[in-house]
């Protein structure tokens, strides 16, 4: 059954917010149930910014995360605060690019990705959410990386529709990670 509790988790500017957001828009257009909860920090840049995303294939009871099965996180802060919550056997997707410590943990899955370094390859930083959501969904098998760009081209706004292909790009290149 598909059903992970994820935090997704940087400073403000980010994408975490974002990131989470378009998971969310994908399990509905995949007819899952979703929950998607943002939490900002006192600051709207360079403040923490996290949200939590919850996608299941049956109805979801609480919105609530205590111990999620996976967090994606962009920065230190957020890999200190995280890490340790993870259930047993999830998954800890890290931007190894702005995080320069490496999780203890043998129990559960850990994927280190130079995020900010491809998303900077690719024509802008801000892009390493992109590279993280790619990798986590092609290793968790959660929702399909089709349908994450179909929802990319449907919500990205009209003001960054100049970020629509290498936003596509950085999915790519995170997925290929994971599947190399």
């Amino acid at each position: 059954m598909k059903h992970e509790e994820t935090i997704f988790s940087g400073f403000g500017g980010q994408g975490a917010l974002f990131a989470g957001q378009l998971l969310a828009y994908t399990g509905m257009a995949e007819n899952l149930y979703v929950t998607w909860i943002p939490s900002y920090g006192p600051e709207m840049r360079g403040g923490t910014a996290h949200c939590t995303v919850i996608v299941s294939a049956e109805e979801i009871g609480a919105p609530i995360v205590q111990r999620p099965s996976a967090a994606v996180v962009l920065n230190l802060p957020s890999m200190e605060k995280y890490e340790p919550l993870i259930k047993s056997g999830g998954y800890l997707v890290v931007n190894e690019s702005l995080i320069d410590i490496k999780s203890e943990r043998e129990d559960i899955h850990v994927l280190y990705l130079p995020a900010s370094d491809i998303a900077t390859e690719l024509g802008n930083p801000k892009m390493a959410n992109m590279v993280l959501l790619g990798a986590f969904v092609t290793a968790t098998g959660l929702v399909s990386l089709e349908t994450i760009a179909a929802q990319l081209t449907a919500h990205l706004s009209g003001r960054q529709q100049q970020w629509l292909e290498p936003n596509k790009q950085a999915l790519q290149r995170g997925a290929e990670l994971v599947s190399a």
